[in-house]
């Protein structure tokens, strides 16, 4: 009995690495010398070995957020701290800082992965390469909006909580960049494809202008409250739009070629009385 005692003890000290493997081992060793334990004892026994020997599965990132976004969305405020938010989910706090730093970062993450989920969803399209620079931005703002409605709950909580006066709340800090890269991507095609009006320094600032097309049409969302968010869609297709007549060429581009062929052209502007 000595042996299957230390037996026992090891496994249940954790000083054996295969629980499992030693589970057998005491069950084998009970039948060979005819042990008898109550029901109870046995089962209990057995329990908390199997327990202990059950791998705790590993956490994500995604997890994570859903955990957070479910417990804004009903508590309508963030965890008090990491600490009771990591008891919640049955994980340490370095486990969560090992994917996020702050609460922050999770809102903030939110943001930076619909927006790449949409740009890798429109991508994804077969009429994708035949659209003009035009489609396509058209295409992502009603497929992110499309996305954002699904999700409008947490979107304003966190719109709301970082909102600035003038300028871009600080939690699409991280989309500004993913965006910007995205867009300089269209015009670029919409530049080579002769779509787009190439204008000296002007033309490199195109980005920046659907980023501010971006932020206005977020906010507007944010306050629609027309019925499908129809205004918000009539936003899109007019703000779009206005942007890329902006971009194509115009009378006022042939003008100003007209302007610098004349100077370039002087002897023939006196001969003409201009």
């Amino acid at each position: 009995m000595n042996s299957f005692t230390a037996l026992f003890s090891a496994i249940a000290n954790g000083q054996h690495e295969q629980d499992n493997l030693h589970i057998r081992q005491l069950l084998n060793f009970s039948h060979f010398h005819n042990v008898t334990f109550s029901t109870f004892i046995l089962t209990q026994q057995l329990l908390s070995l199997m327990a202990k020997a059950t791998v705790k599965p590993m956490i994500t990132s995604q997890q994570i957020e859903e955990a957070y976004i479910d417990y804004v969305l009903t508590n309508n405020e963030p965890p008090k701290s990491v600490y009771d938010f990591a008891k919640k989910l049955n994980i340490t706090e370095a486990e969560f800082y090992s994917f996020y730093a702050s609460f922050n970062a999770i809102e903030k993450s939110f943001w930076t992965r619909i927006t790449n989920q949409v740009i890798e969803k429109v991508k994804e399209q077969e009429v994708w390469a035949s659209y003009s620079s035009r489609e396509k931005m058209l295409s992502f703002f009603y497929a992110f909006v499309e996305l954002l409605n699904t999700k409008r709950s947490f979107a304003i909580y966190t719109l709301k909580k970082h909102s600035k006066k003038f300028s871009s709340p600080d939690v699409l800090a991280g989309v500004k960049p993913i965006f910007e890269s995205f867009a300089e991507e269209v015009i670029n095609d919409g530049l080579d494809s002769g779509e787009l009006a190439e204008r000296k320094f002007f033309s490199k600032r195109y980005k920046d202008a659907l980023w501010l097309q971006f932020t206005f049409l977020v906010n507007f969302w944010a306050d629609d409250d027309s019925a499908g968010f129809e205004k918000t869609d009539e936003a899109i297709e007019k703000g779009v739009n206005v942007a890329f007549d902006l971009f194509q060429h115009s009378p006022i581009d042939n003008l100003f070629e007209y302007g610098k062929f004349l100077v370039r052209n002087g002897k023939f502007r006196e001969k003409m009385g201009i």
